[in-house]
């Protein structure tokens, strides 16, 4: 069954496009990735939200997730109450809707 896994971030301004161009090559770093899509959630606000083969493909791809992240790591403000520069979840798909 799919996995997804979101992570929320907040970019320090005038930083965004350093950010999102920094996703550019996902796609050929992550192995198992099916699909990902960042979405504007507020000014300087972004969530990420990919989908995976399944929960162990997202396991196995943290390290390359993390070496994305410290890619970039500098673009993003704190988002305070000790989460640090991120705000990630996943986990597998229980129900899927359509």
């Amino acid at each position: 069954m799919a996995a997804f896994n979101a992570v929320r971030f907040r970019v320090k301004p005038g930083r965004d496009q350093e950010f999102l161009d920094a996703h550019k090559t996902i796609g050929a770093t992550w192995p198992g990735l099916m699909h990902a899509n960042i979405i504007k959630t507020g000014e300087r606000s972004y969530c990420i939200i990919a989908e995976w083969q399944d929960m162990d493909a997202c396991i196995h791809a943290r390290p390359e997730m993390i070496s994305t992240l410290n890619s970039f790591r500098d673009t993003l403000e704190d988002l305070g109450g000790g989460l640090g520069v991120t705000d990630p979840v996943a986990g597998p798909v229980i129900l899927s809707l359509k």
